[in-house]
């Protein structure tokens, strides 16, 4: 998922992992949460010596229930310096709806790379029996099917809290978010860490672990690699095209971030955190 300096590759998988969609993994412990929230980016490590810093910041708005369906509205501006006088700003924006039974999902994708032409992604994804037929507006019309057993990214959350419930530590799943050109499919492993009881101690405190509405709720360690289905389709290819960590709340919402980019680390610290009225079933 270099889409944070390069495409909009796993834009809507980020978006989801920061404040998924828990839909039917948590509904019956609750409503889900509507929120804003702010990260602030750095720079972690880099391996290849390539690059010298990094910031930015990503503005999250979630909203929806179980059977109106979840909204999310996504805004991450970031800025990369290789050296040199080498600046890298992306600017990528995305808006997504989803069914909350992850029969129904759609998109829109806008990525801008230093003030120059947006690349976007626009399409519906519809699930009918064993298959997902997808249409695309852009980055041009066209239409195909994907495999039913893909989920969408919301389903995978809530696929990742079920089993971090049932006390399991593996998951693997084939996702499809929109992202790249539309077209891109993504195996993902997800490796679940022991839980974290609401009243353990934390020895880095953000607004999420002082929050009234989330100081009793369970989190787990959380780590999902994505891979190129295609490529490990092909090359048997075992390198995750990226991966991101992050401590994930038992009600979708996370903390924690650490994107993986292979070259270079970026780490995601929740400046601001503001739970909004939602509306309930009726």
């Amino acid at each position: 998922m270099v889409h944070l300096f390069r495409t909009s590759l796993g834009v809507m998988a980020l978006a989801v992992a920061i404040f998924g969609g828990s839909g039917g993994a948590s509904a019956a412990n609750g409503p889900f949460l509507a929120h804003q929230a702010l990260y602030d980016l750095s720079l972690v490590k880099s391996r290849s010596n390539s690059i010298n810093s990094a910031r930015g910041r990503i503005l999250y708005n979630f909203a929806g229930s179980s059977c109106e369906g979840y909204t999310s509205e996504f805004r991450q501006v970031s800025e990369l310096d290789s050296g040199e006088g080498k600046i890298t700003l992306s600017d990528l924006r995305s808006n997504s709806w989803e069914d909350a039974a992850g029969k129904s999902y759609r998109f829109k994708i806008e990525t801008r790379m230093n003030e120059t032409d947006a690349g976007r992604v626009d399409g519906t994804a519809e699930r009918d029996g064993d298959h997902i037929n997808v249409k695309l507006k852009l980055p041009e019309p066209k239409t195909f099917t994907l495999d039913g057993k893909i989920v969408f990214p919301t389903e995978q959350i809530q696929r990742i809290i079920a089993a971090a419930k049932d006390g399991k530590s593996l998951l693997e799943l084939s996702v499809y978010d929109g992202s790249d050109d539309g077209q891109k499919v993504y195996n993902t492993l997800t490796v679940i860490g022991q839980p974290i009881p609401g009243d353990r101690a934390t020895q880095s405190p953000d607004p999420s672990t002082s929050d009234e509405h989330m100081k009793a709720l369970t989190r787990w360690p959380v780590t999902v690699s994505y891979f190129d289905r295609e490529a490990q389709q092909k090359e048997g290819e075992q390198t995750p095209v990226y991966a991101m960590s992050f401590e994930l709340y038992e009600n979708g919402v996370s903390r924690q971030l650490v994107l993986d980019y292979n070259d270079f680390v970026i780490s995601g610290v929740l400046g601001k955190f503001d739970v909004k009225d939602s509306k309930p079933c009726h």
